[in-house]
């Protein structure tokens, strides 16, 4: 994913923590606000009670991977971070890509975009 579409500032993260709209699955968790920008910018957070440090830049290249699929499903203009829970680690990358695929539709209905 390039540079311009990472969120990697921690003052980012934090805005769309305090600002930002958020839905839930179980293994995941969706919060997205707008960024006033013409492109989505994405972050990733993998806490340190998911695992070790391998098994963690595991999950989060999942799901950067997961994602950059379905950009074309996400909404412009907006920051959108999603944090790992702990299901994720034994999730197939199929599964993972269900699970996006139930929270993406919610971002669009909010965004009120198709």
């Amino acid at each position: 994913m390039d540079r311009r579409y990472r969120l990697v500032h921690p003052s980012h993260f934090q805005q769309v923590y305090r600002e930002g709209w958020s839905w839930v699955h179980p293994s995941m968790v969706l919060r997205a606000m707008p960024n006033g920008l013409p492109h989505s910018r994405f972050g990733f957070v993998v806490g340190k009670r998911i695992g070790g440090a391998v098994v963690r830049n595991r999950v989060k290249r999942r799901m950067r991977e997961a994602m950059r699929q379905r950009l074309s499903d996400v909404p412009t203009g907006l920051d959108v971070v999603l944090i790992a829970r702990a299901p994720l680690v034994t999730a197939s990358f199929a599964e993972l890509g269900k699970a996006l695929d139930m929270l993406l539709p919610r971002l669009q209905e909010r965004t009120g975009s198709e």
